[in-house]
């Protein structure tokens, strides 16, 4: 269970928004500009609320009432950017270590065997980051974060960055890890059918607000403006 009832002022533009969802993957739905990754900045605890509160599970990550704000690193969330953010001196192998060590999680053989499989990405571990593709990359972000084992994945727009032939080579891995990781996801995304396709509840978000909550039907129709 993910709950989120948040306000936060950012310049002239506010949020203030409220959900709280058991799905899956809880898509976080709208045009660029809306707030959703305000929103997921905040889960990851990137950001501070003006006011509000966060859990995840039962457990409060956030409360301003009580002060209190539990740090990123305390967290144990994953996160995937629109840009993989790989290092790019560094081989695969040790791109998906990275976040293993730093959350300092002792070696598991069998969840390595189990990510690199899942995601396709055992072959491409001698490489370095300049040498894959798009897609390849962003299975490795995917990768390098399920290896740090969180309890929660936040995915920001992470085919944003891709074409279409990319995106479509991506998007079974994204189902994949919905339906076999075991992790709940945030899902971020301006575009409805990569909603329909991996998201099991949805937020439409407009102008810093959850305007609706719900299922595959809240999403606009093709022919309607996000």
């Amino acid at each position: 269970m993910l709950s989120v009832d948040v306000t936060k002022q950012l310049g002239e533009f506010a949020i203030e928004a409220s959900f709280a969802s058991e799905g899956r993957v809880t898509g976080l739905f709208g045009a660029s500009g809306a707030g959703k990754t305000s929103l997921v900045n905040m889960i990851a605890g990137l950001l501070r609320p003006d006011r509000g509160t966060i859990a995840i599970d039962g457990e409060t990550l956030d409360d301003t009432s009580r002060q209190l704000h539990v740090a990123v690193h305390r967290r144990r969330i994953g996160y995937v950017f629109q840009d993989a953010r790989l290092f790019p001196h560094l081989d695969i192998r040790k791109n998906l270590n990275y976040g293993r060590r730093m959350n300092r999680l002792a070696e598991d053989a069998a969840l390595w065997q189990r990510v690199t499989e899942l995601l396709d990405i055992g072959h491409l571990l001698d490489r370095r980051p300049g040498r894959l593709s798009g897609g390849e990359r962003q299975r490795v972000a995917l990768g390098r974060a399920l290896l740090s084992e969180p309890r929660l994945l936040l995915l920001d727009e992470p085919l944003g960055s891709l074409d279409e032939e990319r995106k479509e080579d991506i998007l079974p891995y994204l189902v994949r890890l919905r339906d076999e990781a075991g992790v709940p996801m945030v899902y971020v995304s301006h575009d409805a059918s990569e909603m329909r396709k991996l998201a099991t509840q949805i937020a439409i978000v407009r102008r810093g607000r959850v305007t609706a909550f719900g299922g595959s039907e809240v999403l606009p129709a093709a022919t309607e403006p996000a």
